[in-house]
Parts: C-alpha cells; structure tokens; sequence
C-alpha cells in the first residue's frame, strides 16, 4: 500500500536537520490563515540571538514531513516538504537535547 498523496507525517527536529537550521532575514507572522481575532490580539514574533549579521540558529516544533516528487521529465527524484508549528531558539551548540542523546548511544 504506497502512501496517499498529501499524507503528513510528524519527525524530530533533530532527525529531520541534524546539523542543526538557520534562520536568514527578519521574522514577521504569516497571519494568511489566522482568524480576525488572532489577528487583532496581534501576538508577538519571538525572536533569538544572532550567531552572525542577520542569522539565527532555530529549532522547529511541530514538524512534519510530506514527500514529494520533484524534478522535470525523467529526471524526478523524492523530496520532501517541511513543515512547522513555531520556532524557538536552538539549544546550547545548535543540538537539541535528543540528538546529543542519540549521538552517545551510537557511539
């Protein structure tokens, strides 16, 4: 049984981008698919310290993955599609607590 298109499955941060993700630019809330009343109470974007000009080093929460078929004609391979509930800043080292775990018990 293949899996049906547009089906989501929740990852760890940490399996999904083990070495860890950065965020480039200015955050603003995507407020495309919020309510009129989550829009008025105009909640803050939290932000994290910049590891250089301009970027931060992040952790998504919330994340799901969605393959997909990329490319043109018949050069198509899988990729997948990234998903996120928020963000935080990332823990010390730019690791979660889990990857550091999972890394010593590889070892």
């Amino acid at each position: 049984m293949a899996i049906s298109k547009g089906h989501r499955f929740p990852i760890d941060f940490a399996e999904a981008f083990p070495q860890g993700l950065v965020l480039v630019g200015e955050v603003a809330p995507d407020t495309e698919y919020q309510s009129r009343e989550d829009r008025a109470a105009g909640r803050p974007v939290s932000t994290t310290q910049e590891a250089l000009p301009g970027m931060r080093a992040v952790e998504l929460d919330g994340l799901t993955a969605e393959p997909r078929v990329a490319g043109n004609g018949e050069f198509k391979y899988q990729s997948y599609l990234f998903r996120a509930s928020g963000f935080r800043a990332a823990s010390a080292g730019g690791r979660t607590q889990k990857s550091t775990e999972s890394t010593s018990k590889a070892a």
